[in-house]
């Protein structure tokens, strides 16, 4: 759990960070969707961490969207060439690595 709670952490960190610094970006209509899913990353790891954390009944439901988003966050970061962008990428994609462990984990009465 240590692990899963700190990946999450990250992440949210990283997305709020990206979400900054495409705001600042010169073209920022081409952030446009990078932007959107910065936010929408943060909120669901920010959410998976308050819920899972706290022993939801929901835990692997709520895990398994938190992964989807996160390497939907992942995809689009890719797309930019700009540091933060690739630095939320790597931390997105870190993050649903842990969930998807976590699930795994999970599924053999760990959790």
């Amino acid at each position: 759990m240590k692990e899963l709670v700190h990946k999450l952490a990250e992440c949210v960190h990283m997305c709020n960070d990206c979400f900054n610094a495409c705001l600042d970006e010169e073209n920022v209509k081409m952030m446009k969707e990078c932007i959107r899913l910065d936010k929408e990353c943060a909120e669901i790891c920010s959410a998976t961490l308050n819920l899972v954390y706290g022993g939801s009944h929901f835990k692997k439901e709520i895990l398994s969207l938190c992964k989807t988003i996160c390497h939907q966050c992942a995809d689009e970061c890719k797309k930019h060439r700009v540091e933060h962008c690739q630095k939320c990428a790597d931390a997105c994609e870190s993050c649903a690595a842990a969930c998807s462990d976590f699930l795994n984990d999970s599924y053999d009465g760990v959790c």
